[in-house]
């Protein structure tokens, strides 16, 4: 867990719809801030700023936030980038109680041992394959981890596994994804080179499963309905309010 704190100034915007274009055409990005069933707030920031902020906080750790006299705390619910210029185009944020709980998507990474970089199956010439890239959890906003860790060490041979069991959740946070969902799994190559083969380039981990088993061995424009539906309590809602 990090208390690194990450803070940002919003000013107010008038300007909505395609108007926004602009905005961006001058270097900004339009942002809106839903607060638990409020008339939501829309705002704007430097691109460089908004970059940063989502960068640093991505959708787990809190932003203080200022904007037109007031202060809050909040969480990014969603950030929008441009397809084809991967330019960030807008941000909602979702303000969030300090002292309530909330959910937040945090991300997974493997922890290996002092002096390595891959896991023992990995060194041995085996692939590792990640199943999870982030787990839902709750807590409150002081105590969002940046991360969630579990032990690459015990990836050692063809068929082992982690799951969302084994990852190392400090106090104060509960995890919501089922506790048996395969964070990362071991494989045979040459596995999943067929597998790989016979899906056209599209194998998933399931498709491997079965070929080791015979041998035996995520628009510009789509913010605004955002934009335009009222503040509530939705993927950031405080419990029991």
């Amino acid at each position: 867990m990090t208390q690194d704190t990450i803070s940002l100034n919003l000013e107010p915007r008038t300007i909505s719809g395609k108007a926004v274009k602009h905005l961006r055409r001058d270097g900004h990005v339009p942002a809106v801030i839903h607060d638990h069933g409020k008339d939501s707030l829309n705002v704007q920031a430097s691109y460089t700023d908004m970059l940063k902020v989502w960068q640093l906080a991505g959708k787990h750790h809190p932003v203080n936030i200022k904007t037109d006299g007031k202060s809050m705390t909040a969480l990014i619910k969603s950030a929008t980038f441009d397809p084809q210029k991967h330019m960030l185009t807008h941000v909602v944020f979702n303000a969030v109680n300090a002292n309530q709980t909330v959910e937040a998507e945090i991300p997974i990474h493997p922890k290996y041992d002092e002096g390595n970089e891959a896991s023992p199956a990995e060194r041995t010439g085996y692939i590792v394959l990640s199943q999870l890239e982030t787990v839902a959890v709750e807590a409150t906003p002081s105590h969002l981890p940046d991360m969630l860790y579990y032990d690459a060490e015990k990836l050692v041979n063809i068929g082992d596994h982690a799951t969302v069991a084994d990852l190392v959740v400090p106090a104060g946070v509960e995890v919501k994804t089922d506790a048996g969902h395969a964070i990362a799994t071991v494989f045979e190559p040459s596995a999943l080179a067929a597998a790989n083969d016979a899906a056209g380039g599209d194998a998933e981990p399931e498709d491997a499963e079965e070929v080791e088993s015979e041998h035996e061995s995520g628009t510009v424009e789509g913010d605004q309905a955002e934009e335009n539906r009222p503040g509530g309590k939705k993927e950031f809602e405080a419990k029991g309010e």
